[in-house]
């Protein structure tokens, strides 16, 4: 009975698209939405889109559609000249129909996606009337539950941008089969890295999108200043959530703290209760209480990073890892796990960091003792870590969407 309702409302929403496209007017890339979860949340893409934004706004009528709003202030400040919209803003009381759809969870996005959880029908019926209510213009959304949505809901005049925050092999197999048969559908699909553009167009090579291209994420403005390298502070920032590998730093600072009792280690970054839970028992376990400090979020990273003198990142997979060129851009060495995808793309070993080519804690903690050891080499790392960073510059990234935009617009040719 689902297929047959599936498969009429597949063949209505065709007739309706070939009707649209009979009347849809020329390109327009002077207008752009952007997909996002949530708007006022902290995290990395939070972060990177508000910045993608700022850059679009010089130029564009840009406006961030949040799809569900749960703070009453954002955490980070909004840019200027960007618009915010929320699609279900659960801070507001609600009519009938949102709160009874919002019992049933989402049929559109995969439950195998991480945000599944915070989706409901009603979500999914905001969303696709957004889609639907668009005539030209651009949208660019930023995870694949509403990558897959946009490519089978947007209406012919409307140019479909996804963007991917993550490695593809970190996705479930049936997440990885629904991109496989929607993506072709999307007018451009960008990567972060040149290893998961190799990894998409594989995946993609029989129905791929319109454009395939990577554009690294620009660095913001962050405040505070160079370090001076000379704080007894390694400096870690991520969600607590398993993938970020908090546990398998907690085993290697052990290791550093025997060898250098008077260093620190601050985690910076939120998650749930029991997470937080968790990984301080884990730290108390370890004996480290008073070596391991867990801050909590911060919007103004970049004055603790000012206040380090080595950044750590231990994660089990990055998207791109934000924080890495956030960390060399005020000048802080990063000792990195070679995880899969962004870490090796970023950093050049023994240039401008360490990269750590095992898993194993141990080794972490050697590389980051090195760095201690060695006032002469963090200093020398950290200057090339600037200049690392500074090929990631808002202007020099925004160009690259520029790009791409007068491209879909018919403008130009494709961008390198």
């Amino acid at each position: 009975m689902r297929g047959a309702v599936r498969r009429g409302a597949l063949w209505l929403l065709r007739r309706l698209n070939g009707r649209r496209a009979r009347r849809a007017p020329a390109p327009d890339t002077g207008t752009v939405r952007i997909v996002l979860q949530h708007a006022y949340g902290m995290g990395g893409t939070i972060r990177t889109v508000l910045n993608l934004a700022a850059y679009l706004a010089r130029e564009r009528d840009v406006e961030i559609v949040s799809v569900v709003r749960t703070a009453e202030e954002p955490f980070f400040p909004m840019p200027p000249g960007v618009r915010v919209s929320f699609l279900d803003d659960r801070t507001r009381p609600r009519g009938r129909l949102a709160r009874m759809l919002s019992r049933f969870p989402s049929l559109l996005v995969p439950e195998q996606e991480n945000v599944y959880h915070a989706l409901t029908l009603w979500t999914d019926l905001r969303l696709v009337a957004f889609l639907r209510s668009m005539r030209t213009g651009v949208v660019i959304s930023t995870r694949p539950g509403f990558n897959l949505v946009t490519a089978l809901f947007a209406p012919p005049g409307v140019l479909t941008v996804g963007q991917e925050h993550v490695a593809l092999d970190v996705h479930s197999p049936e997440i990885r089969r629904l991109i496989k048969r929607r993506y072709g559908r999307l007018d451009a699909f960008v990567t972060l890295t040149d290893a998961d553009l190799r990894q998409y167009a594989r995946t993609l090579r029989a129905d791929p999108p319109g454009r395939l291209l990577r554009i690294p994420n620009a660095l913001p403005h962050l405040a505070g200043d160079i370090s001076p390298l000379e704080e007894k502070v390694v400096i870690a920032i991520g969600r607590l959530v398993h993938a970020k590998g908090f546990d398998r730093l907690v085993r290697a600072w052990a290791h550093v703290a025997a060898a250098h009792p008077d260093w620190v280690l601050r985690i910076y970054g939120g998650g749930t209760a029991k997470a937080e839970t968790k990984l301080r028992t884990r730290i108390e376990d370890a004996g480290l209480a008073d070596r391991v400090f867990l801050m909590g979020s911060s919007p103004e990273i970049g004055v603790e990073l000012a206040k380090s003198s080595i950044y750590v990142v231990s994660s089990r997979y990055e998207g791109f890892g934000m924080t890495i060129l956030e960390a060399m851009s005020k000048g802080v060495p990063v000792v990195s796990f070679d995880c899969p995808h962004g870490p090796r793309e970023i950093i050049t070993d023994e240039h401008d960091g360490l990269l750590v080519r095992t898993k194993k804690a141990q080794d972490l903690a050697e590389a980051v003792c090195r760095l201690i050891e060695d006032r002469r080499l963090r200093g020398t790392l950290g200057g090339n870590a600037v200049r690392t960073a500074a090929r990631y510059d808002l202007d020099a990234v925004g160009a690259r969407w520029d790009a791409l935009l007068a491209d879909l617009a018919g403008d130009a040719s494709p961008p390198a």
